[in-house]
């Protein structure tokens, strides 16, 4: 009884150390020669005990004893742990290389799990499996009084059977492609269990030939920089920035390269394989696993099913690569995650270039194009950002000079406004917004025009360079020849969703007898989701239009609020107190609403069925530009555009939603407004949406996950020990793709483009932003997130679009925000046209129209007439009129349309002097460097002596098997030459 119970507890944490799948003797019938390497991949693939159906626990036992020959077992010890604790990402060998993992859930009888669980001797195995399940989200309660939960089980327990079914037909498929699997059940996770996977050399070979992957060759060539003089500006420049440049030691000197082919296994003389083991990188392994994993079906059911559709249906809860080694720790050997650690994710090293070619060569070359983008961005923020600070910098130290705000900072000019509100504002003087005119001049001066042209041209500069760096990249990565051909391979894949919405229409074409060949959705079939696409989209905008509405109505009525308060406080900083809490609302809405709308936009992009991830992405993108766009930049269009243009004028003002009065814009105009409003949009954006919220949900996840485990730090540090790669790579997050990443950037790049000309200290703070956001995603790709799918690519898709478009929106917004935003123009018309000793003295009493009081309508008066002490007839507002004593009162006067005149002439000269010079500089740089050109150009000629050489070879040792063939049958003069070779004799072996 003894024996039985130690075999019932083996079964409960280690009946998985052997492996399932098998087929049965049967299978094996033939020729020993051709079954032998069948048989070594499968002989440590037996069949489970304990997974059978209709199991009793004797059987269980016997099972359990007859098990004790198999290699596997000596994976784990009588206690639980682990006999090779740092095997690494490797089999129970040590030899073989785990290229992929499958993890999925293990579901056993119930009368077995609690059997079991009586029988486990260890301690601290229990606590561990307790503390584990607490905190897992999946962890189902058994309760057997109620039968109806009971039948639920049962219908669990059949479901959880074809799961397996369907596991091991998977894996018998992965078996007749060549892979080598390797299963564990007996992990430190409980109810989890593990296939790994290894491709070995010949799947390797053909896999790689069948995906045309460019391999380097035994042929090698110099790169020439360009011109003597270019190479030792180059070197020179290398030696100076030297301690900028990440430690890490290139395979070969940077001016070698080596001539890469496509692979061929009938060419692999061609190919330097002297280390097998390194010919194929763990990157290049896994996506070719990934991809045998995408051809193999499961066709036991009624319909096949891939490995998405498998993951997707839950047969497997996971799968994903292996990351090299451990970042840290005393065992932790050297590897290109550790390298990556120490030399790019962390902040320490924040000032030095980024290792992209370690970068590509970990994560693939669309990772690494994603990095090496926004290092190129982050660098041309670095001009930008010295201007803005300079721009700044002259508004600061010409703010004294600036006669309108003197004027409007001189008490003696006794200037009375009309009231800000109906009835409970009162009439004010103009001296008392010194403090904003004054602040205004600091964005708003002759030099943000100039800054203006700069951005424009500095948008083009940033598109050319970027162009120009991704060919470099491309030449570098061997990219150049990257067709149509190999992005259908890596892309064009169905989805999981889309076959099983294929297969619901396959089914209801046969029950009502429909015979067409091929079953595909069409747009018929996707109509309801595009109609609930295009509603919900225009409701969210329209959504977004009204919350920025509720806003403005927040800001009329605090206003009259604060206006109509007792305590001096709050009456003495209204404009201040109201433009920095609507500022801030208006921030919480949009931080809010970027993560609603990002939920939609995959909902609806989900709703659709697209075909291939790639038109997933595509539309997803698109989706969740819009409405992350819109949210973003609403409030700041209308602070620039249309607060203050909808006003009216005294005694005739619009209104909105009753009594509201539409806001006016200050003396100054409405400018510092909008700065103030980008300012805390774009601070509080990176602040908390990027930078906190990643940095501290993973640390809040972490530390409750902690609170949940009953395991203290030490236990923790042991179990962290003993665990092998795949169970810590499993309490990774899953990568869920780049564009959230590219979806910051191209936000904050908007920000640093589109309204630069009202907020030219915005690159600075993009600049500052960027050099945390480099480490922090390095960071989370290092530490936090699973090894992702190396993905070829050759740019950065459907992103460098929206960049172009946002560079060729921003010349026209910036030249309407100078033309219509601030008082450049009208300063300018006035020193122009209507100053009598063409200087900007007299601008502001200029700027301003009479109203007499007597005009307003019954009710809308001020409540305190008398409240600057003296009676008011006249009160003066901003705007263009004719005074009330004309024969037009209140009319739009000729000076009006005069720098209306000149505000349209500004937009049309402006925007097209800039847009030719953004045309000019686009021309003169060529989007291919010279020097790849002629490298490339070198590369294909290189390629076709290596093809010569090889058929001369090929020539020569068919002439001399001819004639060794004529020396040895002399008289076979009339029998056909003998074929040449495939390849030289020497090679031949």
């Amino acid at each position: 009884m003894e024996r039985q119970d130690d075999a019932v507890g083996k079964l409960n944490h280690g009946d998985s150390s052997v492996q399932t799948g098998a087929p049965s003797a049967r299978e094996h019938s033939g020729s020993p020669q051709q079954e032998q390497p069948a048989i070594m991949q499968r002989d440590e693939y037996l069949p489970v005990p304990g997974e059978e159906k209709n199991l009793d626990v004797d059987d269980v036992n016997i099972e359990a004893e007859s098990n004790e020959s198999i290699p596997m077992k000596k994976l784990y010890l009588d206690d639980g742990s682990s006999l090779h604790p740092h095997l690494g990402p490797y089999f129970s060998d040590g030899q073989r290389r785990v290229d992929y993992v499958l993890a999925y859930e293990i579901e056993k009888p119930s009368s077995i799990r609690h059997r079991s669980s009586r029988f486990s001797g260890n301690k601290f195995i229990q606590r561990l499996r307790r503390s584990f399940n607490r905190s897992s989200s999946r962890a189902a309660l058994h309760p057997k009084a109620d039968p109806e939960i009971a039948a639920q089980e049962q219908r669990t327990d059949y479901h959880e059977d074809d799961k397996r079914f369907r596991r091991e037909e998977f894996e018998e498929n992965l078996l007749e492609m060549g892979l080598e699997l390797e299963k564990d059940e007996r992990s430190k996770i409980p109810e989890m269990g593990f296939v790994k996977i290894h491709a070995p050399w010949n799947v390797l070979c053909r896999e790689a030939e069948f995906m045309k992957l460019k391999m380097p060759t035994k042929k090698v060539y110099e790169v020439k920089q360009g011109s003597n003089v270019v190479e030792n500006v180059r070197q020179f420049i290398h030696k100076v920035t030297a301690p900028l440049h990440p430690k890490i030691e290139p395979s070969r000197p940077q001016n070698v390269k080596s001539l890469c082919h496509p692979f061929s296994r009938e060419k692999q003389h061609l190919f330097d394989l002297s280390d097998r083991d390194r010919f194929f990188d763990s990157k290049t392994r896994s996506s070719i696993v990934y991809q045998i994993l995408k051809r193999t079906r499961c066709t036991k059911a009624k319909y096949s099913m891939g490995i998405t559709s498998l993951l997707a249906n839950g047969v497997y809860m996971s799968a994903y690569p292996l990351h090299d080694g451990d970042i840290d720790g005393v065992n932790a050997e050297s590897n290109d995650r550790k390298l990556l650690y120490e030399e790019w994710a962390c902040y320490s090293v924040f000032y030095k270039y980024q290792p992209i070619g370690l970068i590509r060569k970990y994560f693939g070359e669309k990772i690494g194009l994603y990095f090496a983008w926004l290092g190129v961005y982050t660098q041309m923020l670095i001009p930008a950002a010295i201007i803005g600070v300079i721009v700044f910098l002259y508004g600061c130290a010409t703010v004294d000079d600036n006669i309108p705000s003197m004027e409007i900072c001189d008490p003696r000019n006794n200037i009375t406004m009309c009231p800000l509100c109906d009835h409970a504002c009162s009439y004010w003087e103009l001296v008392t917004a010194c403090g904003t005119a004054r602040a205004s001049h600091l964005f708003d001066n002759a030099a943000t025009v100039i800054f203006s042209i700069f951005m424009a041209l500095w948008a083009v500069l940033f598109m050319e360079h970027w162009k120009r760096r991704q060919m470099r990249l491309n030449y570098t990565w061997d990219l150049t020849g990257f067709g149509e051909e190999e992005q259908v391979e890596n892309k064009d894949h169905n989805r999981a969703e889309y076959e099983l919405r294929v297969m619901q229409k396959a089914m209801k074409q046969e029950q009502s007898n429909s015979k067409d060949e091929k079953v595909k959705l069409t747009c018929t079939d996707r109509m309801p989701a595009y109609l609930t696409t295009m509603v919900t989209m225009c409701f969210l905008i329209v959504l977004t239009f009204a919350i920025v509405f509720g806003v403005i109505l927040y800001r009329i009525s605090i206003k009259a609020a604060l206006h109509m308060s007792n305590y001096p406080a709050a009456r003495s900083n209204i404009r201040a107190t109201v433009k920095t809490t609507a500022a801030i609302i208006n921030l919480i809405i949009i931080i809010i609403l970027d993560e609603i709308y990002g939920s939609i936009a995959r909902w609806l992009t989900t709703l659709e069925v697209p075909k291939t991830d790639k038109s997933f992405e595509e539309r997803l993108i698109f989706k969740a530009f819009i409405l992350k766009f819109a949210n973003a930049f609403t409030p700041i269009v209308y602070l620039a555009f249309f607060r203050g243009r909808l006003v009216g004028r005294p005694g005739k003002y619009l209104y909105v939603v009753g009594s509201y009065r539409m806001e006016e814009c200050a003396h100054a105009g409405c400018l510092m407004e909008l700065c103030i409003q980008l300012c805390i949009t774009m601070l509080g954006k990176q602040l908390i949406q990027n930078n906190l919220f990643e940095i501290g949900i993973p640390k809040l996840k972490k530390l409750l996950r902690r609170r949940k485990s009953d395991l203290d730090s030490k236990q923790e540090e042991e179990l962290n020990r003993t665990m092998q790669r795949y169970e810590k790579d499993h309490f990774l997050g899953p990568f869920v793709g780049l564009s959230p990443e590219y979806m910051e950037m191209i936000i904050q790049f908007g920000m640093v483009t589109l309204f630069v000309a009202s907020f030219p200290l915005a690159p600075l703070f993009a600049l500052l932003n960027n050099i945390i956001e480099i480490r922090l995603d390095a960071k989370k790709f290092v530490t936090e997130l699973r090894r992702p799918i190396a993905v070829k690519a050759k740019d950065i898709g459907i992103w460098y679009n929206i960049l172009r478009g946002l560079s060729k929106v921003a010349v026209i917004v910036n030249a309407f925000v100078i033309s219509f935003t601030s008082d450049f123009i009208p300063r300018l018309v006035y020193q122009h046209m209507f100053s009598p000793d063409g200087t900007l003295h007299g601008f502001v009493n200029h700027s301003l129209s009479y109203f007499n009081v007597t005009d307003f309508q019954p009710g809308t008066e001020p409540v305190e007439p008398m409240h600057l002490g003296y009676k008011v007839e006249i009160c003066r507002y901003k705007d263009y009129r004719e005074p009330p004593w004309s024969s037009t009162p209140y009319q739009l006067s000729k000076d009006f349309w005069a720098i209306l005149a000149a505000r349209l002439a500004f937009v049309i000269v402006f925007q097209n002097v800039v847009m030719l010079m953004s045309d000019f500089v686009d021309w003169l740089i060529p989007d291919i460097p010279k020097d790849i050109s002629v490298q490339m150009h070198k590369e294909k000629i290189l390629m076709v002596e290596v093809f010569m050489k090889e058929e001369q070879g090929k020539r020569l040792a068919a002439q001399d098997n001819q004639n060794q063939d004529k020396c040895a049958s002399p008289s076979s003069d009339n029998q056909s030459p003998p074929q040449p070779r495939s390849r030289p004799i020497s090679h031949a072996n």
